[in-house]
């Protein structure tokens, strides 16, 4: 089976958070994903995963982390944003079909094979939405107004962000894509309330926001800012240099975006205010949660950090008393 319309697209919406687990070394990491019905969150070493059973009742699971995205290379500056993409999207892929499965009644597993064609499809997805349009475009634009090769690249930039808001504005109308970014803000309120110190209850939880600093659709828009820097380098050429070019250096581009989301959390105000405007593409991509949604969230942080939250005490304080 391969992944239906529902599952790819939910994938695109709501794993916004696929860089966010590592980006502040001075706190205890947390990152998550919405799924069908569910949320996975991670942990400094394992992931926790919950979804809502056509029964009413929390399906929960707890799995060990790879490991691999901090050894070697991978722990390195801009190695470590290539390593964690990955890693997200990988685990990203496996728990939509898992939360398929309970969510919706699907009984067929989702094989290498399956995962191997879901991902080619992104991928052709992605370089026809993202990269082959908007380069479409700059060449447009550049010859009517006759533009340079910087010039050019700043309208494919500029393309390759309207394309990308334009996308999740309209999947954000599908009822069934309203309900993942739903739990994708009852994800972010989640994370928030944890780093945030709260004892972690429904109800305090749910006073926190949905916008989170480290989320992954902040992280697409500094890629695509980016973008348009490094792919200045590469020059001019054919429409198959440039889209290969692109193909190519796009880990890159994702490797530096992610040193510059981990460095904006230490820029106090200042980072605050370059953040912004990404920041402000998350009302797009979340919804406000139903106080289910939160519980559900909340059940997949507690899987990730093998705690039972307290309602009297903090979150974060009560996890690492228990690890001392």
């Amino acid at each position: 089976m391969i992944l239906g319309p529902i599952k790819f697209m939910a994938l695109l919406a709501g794993a916004s958070d696929r860089v966010s687990e590592n980006a502040c070394p001075e706190t205890l990491p947390v990152g998550g994903q919405a799924v069908i019905e569910g949320v996975i969150m991670k942990g400094p070493s394992h992931w926790g995963m919950a979804v809502r059973r056509p029964d009413g009742e929390i399906w929960k699971d707890r799995w060990p982390c790879a490991g691999w995205d901090k050894k070697g290379i991978w722990k390195n500056p801009v190695f470590r944003g290539m390593a964690t993409m990955a890693e997200m999207l990988r685990e990203g892929f496996r728990a939509l079909s898992r939360s398929a499965q309970i969510a919706l009644g699907e009984e067929e597993e989702l094989t290498s094979f399956d995962i191997a064609m879901s991902v080619l499809v992104a991928v052709v997805a992605v370089v026809g939405l993202f990269v082959a349009l908007p380069l479409w475009i700059g060449d447009l634009f550049g010859g009517w107004f006759g533009l340079g090769h910087l010039g050019k690249n700043v309208v494919e930039g500029v393309a390759r962000g309207l394309v990308f808001v334009t996308y999740v504005g309209c999947i954000g109308l599908w009822k069934d894509i309203r309900e993942v970014l739903m739990y994708h803000g009852a994800e972010h309120k989640t994370i928030n309330a944890f780093e945030a110190g709260s004892p972690m209850t429904v109800k305090r939880i749910g006073r926190y926001s949905r916008i989170h600093p480290r989320c992954g659709t902040s992280f697409l828009m500094v890629v695509v800012v980016m973008s348009i820097l490094v792919f200045s380098l590469v020059g001019g050429g054919g429409i198959l240099w440039r889209v290969g070019s692109r193909v190519v250096l796009l880990p890159l581009v994702i490797g530096l975006s992610y040193e510059i989301i981990r460095s904006s959390a230490k820029w106090g105000s200042l980072g605050k205010s370059i953040m912004a405007p990404a920041l402000s593409l998350q009302y797009l991509t979340t919804r406000i949660p139903t106080y289910r949604q939160l519980e559900v969230a909340l059940s997949a942080l507690e899987s990730a950090l093998d705690v039972s939250f307290l309602p009297d005490r903090p979150g974060r304080d009560l996890y690492r008393e228990t690890r001392r």
